[in-house]
């Protein structure tokens, strides 16, 4: 484990040098905790950039570290590379069998027709001296860092087999001066990298439970902004915002159904907290728990047929899964005293949750099939897990010297990350479904 933590750390001190083309913070500040001893080596060689196009930044270096942060893939550092091909008649093989390469990516930019920037990019498997695939990707220059994890999504689905998440965006709540007069909540939306922030929503008061429509267009959160909370639907695309109805008391906790169609809900309009769910439609609303203990934090299960939930009803907070067709109400977590904030994977199978161990909280992972728990998280006062949409990462909120921040751990817990932090403190993440292969227009 030490050897391949020492690998990555390598690849950040490389990628320390890396051009500031977004004026966003130098991706050096992500720090490893954790990575996978046994690890895929392969070299991504700098791209051959047209003078037009070298101000963009070395495309390359983002690929890399993509590549390294999902902690499969232990890059290559350029001062050790033996040759910088960037078309397919200059590889040579014996070059990076020499160094124990296992795939080889290769690539070029260039200025194209109506301003655009044309990227040609090629991957080799080195032993079979196979080429696995090549593409030509047109894009305008402000669409640079979605070229660089497009490719990064289609090197990582040949390699591994499973869908690349690069290319995909976080939301999360950055709190500054918080419990002051000078208070400050910012929505902000950021690549999964953490890189190039920008702010959906700006306030002096609270701002809570962000979460992503399915087709990625829209989020819901709770805003204070009116001095009562109140659930927001906020379009990204033209910035437009629409406070639901308000109820009397509590208004958390949205989450849209896999269909979009639908927004489960927790309200206290009956006197105690309950979920429900809204039918965006007509802004209908159906009830759906009825019990004296509290019942919060919905999530949908994969199908739209269920929700889990947290509940006080056994005495302690518990998850708990309701049918919603039957309103059968299944508990689900056993071990330990204090479960909360769960999330579904796909296969309905696996959940992820806040999990309380000697009075710290962390983030951990149960088949629900076997009842197995496992703590993936090794910091403290974890909570808020959000996966990413190919079920093999989760980000989640935790604290770091006295200060909140992101941090990301892959589903079997071998890997491990901080993204950069900022002046304020970060909470609350909340990791986008796919986007198109461009990352989309938000």
């Amino acid at each position: 484990m030490k050897r391949s933590v020492g690998i990555l750390l390598c690849v950040w001190s490389q990628l320390a040098i890396w051009p500031d083309a977004f004026g966003a913070e130098p991706l050096d500040t992500i720090i490893i905790d954790v990575g996978r001893d046994q690890q895929t080596r392969i070299a991504v060689v700098p791209f051959r950039l047209a003078p037009q196009v070298e101000g963009l930044g070395q495309m390359s270096d983002v690929i890399a570290f993509d590549l390294a942060r999902s902690g499969d893939f232990a890059p290559t550092e350029e001062q050790n590379m033996l040759s910088f091909p960037s078309i397919p008649r200059d590889v040579f093989f014996r070059d990076w069998r020499i160094l124990g390469v296992e795939y080889l990516v290769i690539g070029r930019a260039a200025s194209a027709a109506e301003g655009n920037v044309a990227v040609d990019y090629h991957l080799y498997h080195v032993d079979t001296e196979r080429m696995l695939t090549e593409d030509r990707i047109s894009a305008s220059p402000a669409k640079w860092r979605d070229v660089a994890h497009r490719i990064s999504d289609v090197v990582y689905e040949e390699i591994t087999g499973v869908r690349g998440a690069f290319s995909t965006r976080i939301l999360y709540v950055l709190a500054e001066n918080p419990g002051t007069s000078a208070a400050s909540y910012r929505l902000e939306l950021a690549d999964s990298d953490g890189e190039r922030s920008r702010t959906l929503f700006q306030s002096s008061e609270p701002i809570m439970s962000p979460g992503w429509a399915p087709d990625s267009r829209s989020v819901a959160y709770v805003s204070f902004e009116t001095g009562r909370p109140a659930i927001v639907v906020q379009n990204l695309l033209s910035n437009a915002r629409e406070l639901l109805p308000r109820f009397t008391g509590i208004n958390g906790s949205p989450v849209f159904s896999p269909d979009g169609n639908r927004l489960a809900l927790v309200s206290s309009r009956d006197g105690n907290p309950e979920i429900y769910v809204m039918n965006l439609a007509d802004r209908s609303l159906r009830r759906i728990t009825r019990h004296p203990g509290i019942d919060t934090e919905p999530s949908w299960t994969p199908d739209g047929r269920g929700l889990v939930f947290t509940s006080e009803r056994g005495g302690r907070p518990q998850i708990y899964q309701l049918e919603l067709t039957t309103n059968l109400v299944d508990r689900l977590t056993f071990t330990g005293r204090y479960n909360a904030r769960a999330r579904l994977l796909d296969d309905g199978r696996h959940l992820v949750f806040v999990h309380r161990v000697d009075g710290v909280d962390h983030i951990a992972w149960q088949d629900l099939e076997q009842g197995d728990v496992r703590v993936l998280t090794e910091t403290r006062l974890d909570e808020s897990p959000s996966l990413a949409p190919n079920g093999s990462m989760l980000i989640y909120a935790t604290q770091h010297e006295g200060k909140g921040i992101l941090a990301v751990v892959s589903i079997d817990g071998a890997v491990r990350y901080r993204l950069p932090s900022s002046s304020g403190d970060v909470r609350e993440p909340a990791w986008s479904p796919f986007l198109d292969a461009l990352g989309g227009n938000i």
